[in-house]
């Protein structure tokens, strides 16, 4: 392959490069669209939920805290929380929206790495966006929405390089300027770009065989300096807020120069040959007493000791291996992130260190295609290598379509993996009742796995509560709170057990301690507020009902529990408008529709709790309850056939207790129609339900005595 010699040696860039580096973008955008169809429609993943924007976060004042407060987000990465921030502006939680812009920023890095390469004269510079843009050990980064930290990070990064080799050629203060400036942009996406500077002293090395320190080093010194912050920042931030931290971190410098070394490999196999991808790999147990996890450093030593030996006949391999390793260098296990727990390698973090190694590859495979055919365009090879990689991502992408899907997947392949048996379990409980036995199995596996994982004890003890096993769940929530006193979930399930148990004032300060540990979590505030107003303490119910709504006001679930707690304090007006909040956000919830209607005959509003109960009865025919409160305003509005019609309906599904009252009221409305035999029935009805009903009583007394009197 050709490779530059000198700055003077380097030819001029060619003029009217954006209309090829346009149509290459159309095309590896188009292919790329293709390829991960599967996932356009996916559901959320893993932690998703927790890196799109919450509803507390989606003003203004939450974009502030969101550059402000490290404790608003899931990560400190202000930049990605903003860009996720607008997205939510535009288009809420439609997983489309941001599925489509990871594709197509994962595009953009491709056709940025095409444009880079072509300036440095390197063959293959398309071949190499192609390979990039379609290799299936990408398809975790772009088919798993919290990832967009990697696609948007990456083409922050890839713009920095591109705006820093004219800056190398012509000294210009605006290419400097705006390769810093995105560089701070791709270290607020994430900080796994603070190698660039060191990225770029390899390939200025690669490029003229030399540094200088005065024209290449010192310039960078801004960039190390701002990517030094950057890491130290996001250590302190794993270790302390996110979670890196514990027995499960414990390596000593021998360990992880050995995990390191284990991992360069892993990560240059799987681009060699992408089989098996697993969402979460097996954890390696890396051990200082072992002999043979020696050999991995000891075979990269020898690797870069090689490439040092022919670095004045080829620099490339040197530059490639070099350029790998560093970009590698702040996943590799020398600083600790969370991930670790589960797997000490993933897929996506080798997003952009992969670069090292597919830009050599593609010029090479470029050489060796043409010397059997000179004239074979670049195109045609990259098309014959674009279809099978095609096909593997298409195939791969397809196990990110939803959450289930994945951790089945995953498990297929990794039986062991502790975070898919645990994230399995937490979806299934989210699902219907036919799920929760598995979920139990896999909760259970997961405890087994890994006894110290707090996080898997409280899903189990949430297994417990969906089989009203009560006094397990709250064995199993307190051991989670044993392992992880600030595990919130935790304080708030075993609440919630507690409850249930008729441990009120157990669960009350259970669910206070949930609160100290996250003050904005409205289902919390939520459940306080009801068991606080269940023990008379109706002044902080309604205050903490208050602030559960404010947290999400788009939540229909909180506005009904706001509605609800307001009337029951006596604040029937106020009540009314949240009612109204909860049907505007679900139109056909009937039961908000009928308690709206009976707040509003408290007020005296009949008309208009005529048509909420009306509504009401619209969306949940079959309650008698419904049917029988409005048939009893209908006769109250002396509108007695419409009621008759509906009394009908109640007692077709009412239960004895419903029953007894509905064939009273029932009587009475069909003794103002005159059809007293059929009053007489229903009053008899009721008493043979409850003979000492003394309405019932009175009535067919009434009736038996009007009868006897005559006319």
């Amino acid at each position: 392959m050709v490779v530059p010699k000198s700055r003077k040696a380097r030819p001029a860039p060619e003029p009217a490069r954006s209309r090829p580096v346009l149509l290459l973008f159309i095309a590896v955008a188009a292919v790329a669209l293709l390829a991960y169809q599967p996932v356009w429609r996916g559901g959320l993943l893993w932690d998703d939920d927790a890196h799109l924007t919450a509803s507390s976060l989606a003003s203004w004042n939450g974009l502030w805290r969101i550059w402000t407060d490290y404790t608003a987000t899931q990560q400190y990465y202000p930049v990605v929380n903003s860009a996720f921030w607008l997205m939510n502006r535009l288009w809420g939680h439609d997983p489309l929206g941001y599925h489509l812009v990871n594709i197509l920023l994962h595009a953009t890095s491709a056709c940025l790495i095409a444009a880079v390469l072509r300036r440095w004269s390197v063959p293959g510079a398309a071949l190499a966006a192609v390979i990039f843009a379609l290799h299936p050990v990408h398809v975790e980064s772009v088919a798993w929405i919290t990832e967009l930290k990697n696609t948007l990070s990456g083409a922050f990064y890839l713009g920095a390089l591109a705006c820093y080799l004219p800056f190398d050629e012509r000294r210009s203060r605006r290419f400097y300027a705006a390769s810093l400036a995105l560089f701070v942009l791709a270290l607020g996406s994430k900080t796994v770009t603070a190698a660039l500077p060191a990225a770029i002293l390899i390939v200025l090395w690669w490029l003229r065989g030399r540094l200088n320190w005065r024209q290449d080093v010192l310039p960078l010194v801004p960039f190390f300096a701002a990517g030094a912050v950057a890491g130290v920042g996001t250590a302190w931030l794993e270790a302390t807020w996110v979670g890196a931290s514990g027995e499960a971190f414990h390596l000593s410098w021998i360990e992880r120069v050995l995990l390191a070394g284990r991992a360069v490999w892993f990560y240059a196999a799987k681009l060699a040959w992408p089989a098996p991808l697993i969402f979460t790999y097996p954890r390696w147990d890396v051990d200082q007493t072992v002999w043979w996890q020696y050999l991995f450093p000891a075979a990269l030593a020898l690797v870069l000791a090689a490439c040092w030996a022919v670095r004045t006949r080829m620099r490339t391999p040197l530059g490639a291996v070099l350029f790998f390793c560093v970009t590698l260098g702040p996943a590799l296990g020398f600083v600790n992130v969370y991930p670790f727990r589960f797997s000490y390698v993933a897929d996506h973090f080798q997003y952009l260190a992969s670069i090292g190694l597919i830009a050599p590859f593609a010029a090479t495979l470029l050489w060796l295609a043409r010397r059997r055919l000179p004239a074979l365009p670049e195109a045609a090879v990259a098309a014959l290598i674009a279809v099978p990689l095609f096909l593997l991502t298409f195939e791969n992408s397809r196990k990110y379509v939803n959450a289930e899907v994945l951790y089945r997947a995953t498990l297929a392949k990794n039986p062991d993996s502790l975070l898919a048996r645990n994230n399995l379990a937490a979806t299934l409980l989210d699902g219907p009742a036919e799920g929760w036995t598995e979920a139990m199995e896999h909760a259970g596996a997961a405890v087994r796995i890994d006894p110290n994982y707090a996080e898997s004890h409280n899903n189990l003890g949430v297994a417990y509560q969906r089989m009203r096993q009560f006094e397990d769940a709250i064995k199993e929530h307190s051991e989670a709170i044993r392992l992880k006193p600030d595990l919130a979930q935790a304080h708030d399930n075993l609440a919630v057990a507690q409850a249930a148990l008729g441990n009120l004032d157990e669960a009350v300060a259970s669910w206070e301690a949930s609160l100290r540990i996250y003050p904005d979590n409205a289902q919390t505030l939520s459940n306080l507020s009801r068991a606080l107003m269940l023990r008379g303490r109706t002044d902080e119910a309604v205050s903490l009902a208050r602030q559960a709504a404010d947290v999400n006001p788009q939540s229909a679930d909180l506005q009904m529990s706001l509605a609800n707690t307001l009337q029951n304090a006596g604040l029937v007006a106020e009540a009314v408008r949240a009612y109204e909040n909860a049907v505007r956000l679900r139109p056909d919830w009937g039961e908000a529709h009928f308690n709206m209607g009976m707040a509003l005959q408290r007020l005296q509003r009949p008309a208009d709790a005529l048509a909420a109960l009306q509504n009401a009865a619209g969306r949940l025919p079959d309650s008698a309850r419904i049917q029988g409160t409005l048939a009893s305003l209908l006769a109250s509005m002396n509108r007695h056939d419409e009621a008759a019609l509906h009394f009908e309906l109640a007692l077709q599904n009412a239960e004895d207790a419903e029953a007894l009252p509905l064939h009273n009221e029932f009587g009475v409305t069909l003794i103002m129609l005159g059809r007293r035999d059929e009053a007489a029935a229903h009053f008899q009805a009721a008493l043979q339900l409850d003979p000492a009903f003394a309405p019932a009583q009175a009535n067919l007394q009434k009736l038996q005595n009007d009868a006897s009197s005559g006319p």
